[in-house]
């Protein structure tokens, strides 16, 4: 355009992009505790409702708080376990509780998405811990390994390996497949996009990520395999799809992942996905990407549990 702004070939992405401008914090604010960000977090994911047909039941994993949706038609057997994003500092079932029931919903799959603990209350490895809990909580309830997926988006995908990692070190068997949506895989924010994609990143800035790994790492090593998986050791892992958007800081975390699974023998699908952005399937209702980004790795699901 004549005024520098970009041209979208997606123009659904444009309203999307609009819909967050209205959500940031002006220059100049101070930035908003974590408790509002979590409230405003929980409140964005609340104003979509559940697919019809799938219903909501609150249970106990292990000693984790969980939500339970159930498809109407999920086949018996099948279990998604959904590990929300939110930079292990924000997030929770509520937020994104509509997310999970459509992959649930498309996928026929009991999904379990764990309220696990968040820093910096509870820095890592607290969120690992939960989720192995979670885990484990499906095996002992008879759930076959061979008919979990594990999936999560940011953090939540990263998580989604470090559960994977933290079960093969167990002596745990692996689940059926992984999926990975836009996941953040290095704390140690290693790779070209930080810089390349911040100015189109509208979700994600380097410096406000480095914080949340920060408040998570606690002093850690921000290298360990846990905080790290894009780096890590992954031999042994299931097969895994990987969704990432072009105009995301995190773009690099996804190719060094699937590079690194590729050199471990994992098995791995890698999509990126032109103009979207930091998990683009939240936006279900207003991106025709979204819809196809979900049906699609709903069906890659279902097909390997």
């Amino acid at each position: 355009m004549a005024d520098g702004s970009p041209v979208w070939k997606d123009p659904e992405i444009a309203g999307v992009r609009a819909l967050l401008a209205g959500f940031a914090t002006p220059p100049g604010s101070p930035e908003p505790t974590f408790e509002a960000r979590r409230s405003g977090m929980d409140a964005f994911g609340e104003m979509s409702p559940l697919p019809t047909g799938v219903t909501k039941t609150d249970i106990d994993m292990e000693g984790v708080p969980t939500e339970r949706l159930t498809p109407a038609d999920a086949v018996e057997g099948r279990a998604l376990l959904y590990l929300h994003g939110g930079g292990y500092c924000i997030g929770s079932p509520r937020s994104h509780r509509a997310i999970a029931a459509r992959f649930a919903d498309q996928a026929k799959a009991t999904a379990f998405v764990p309220d696990y603990r968040l820093a910096p209350e509870a820095p890592f490895p607290a969120a690992v811990d939960d989720a192995l809990k979670a885990y484990r909580y499906l095996l002992d309830e008879g759930y076959a390994p061979h008919r979990i997926a594990i999936a999560g988006d940011s953090a939540g995908g990263g998580l989604t390996l470090a559960t994977a990692l933290a079960a093969r070190d167990a002596g745990l068997p692996q689940p059926a497949c992984l999926f990975l949506i836009s996941p953040w895989a290095d704390l140690g924010h290693h790779g070209p996009s930080y810089a390349a994609m911040e100015p189109l990143d509208p979700m994600i800035t380097v410096s406000g990520i480095k914080q949340y790994a920060l408040h998570y790492g606690a002093g850690a090593d921000l290298n360990h395999p846990q905080l790290s998986p894009a780096r890590a050791d992954l031999a042994g892992l299931p097969q895994m799809l990987i969704h990432v958007g072009q105009h995301e800081v995190l773009l690099s975390d996804s190719v060094t992942l699937a590079q690194t699974a590729g050199l471990h023998g994992v098995e791995v699908r890698l999509e990126v996905w032109p103009e979207m952005i930091h998990v683009w399937h939240a936006f279900h209702d207003m991106l025709g990407a979204a819809k196809k980004a979900t049906s699609e790795a709903a069906a890659w699901i279902a097909a390997r549990t």
